[in-house]
C-alpha cells in the first residue's frame, strides 16, 4: 500500500451542494432559499435568541442565586520538578521569571507550587502558595521560599 491507494471509506465524504446550477439540478432558481422573506436576502436572518418579537425566554425566566465564579482566586500550576529541569542551583524565582520562560501564561492571580517530583538544587522561591510537600523538598536540599503579602483578589489578574 502507498500513499497514492489511500481513500476515505465510502460514505464518508459527500459531493458539496451546488446552488443556482439551473432548475433541473434541484437546486436552481431560489437556491433552497424558498420565496423572498428575511431569510432568502443577502445576510439575511435572526440573531440568536430572537423569538420573531416575542418575549425570548431568556428575558422571560427569572435570574436567581449568585455566582461565585468570578471572584475565584486562579493560580498558575509549576510542579518542583518543572522548576529542576529549568533552572540552574541557587536560582531566584519569581512569577516574572517564570512568565519569561513560559512556564506560566495569561491572566493568573498567582504563583502555586506542587511538590512532584525530586529537587537536589537550592531554589529562592518568591511565590503566592506553595504545598507543605513542595515547601519540605526546597527546605530539604537548602532552599528558601517567601510568600509575599496578600493580593487582592480579582483586580491583580494580569
Amino acid at each position: 500500500m502507498r500513499l497514492h491507494d489511500l481513500k476515505p471509506n465510502p460514505g464518508a465524504k459527500h459531493r458539496r451542494k451546488r446552488l443556482g446550477c439551473g432548475e433541473s439540478s434541484g437546486h436552481g432558481k431560489t437556491s433552497g432559499k424558498g420565496h423572498k422573506g428575511q431569510k432568502a436576502r443577502s445576510g439575511g436572518g435572526v440573531r440568536p435568541g430572537f423569538e420573531g418579537g416575542q418575549m425570548p425566554l431568556i428575558r422571560r425566566l427569572p435570574k436567581r442565586g449568585f455566582n461565585n465564579a468570578q471572584f475565584k482566586t486562579i493560580y498558575g500550576i509549576v510542579n518542583v520538578d518543572d522548576l529542576e529541569k529549568r533552572f540552574d542551583d541557587g536560582a531566584a524565582i519569581n512569577e516574572k521569571i517564570l512568565r519569561g520562560i513560559g512556564l506560566v501564561r495569561g491572566p493568573l492571580d498567582g504563583i502555586k507550587v506542587l511538590g512532584r517530583g525530586e529537587v537536589n538544587k537550592k531554589f529562592h522561591l518568591e511565590v503566592d502558595h506553595i504545598t507543605p510537600s513542595a515547601k519540605e523538598k526546597i527546605e530539604k536540599a537548602g532552599g528558601s521560599v517567601t510568600i509575599p503579602s496578600r493580593k487582592p483578589a480579582v483586580a491583580s489578574r494580569k
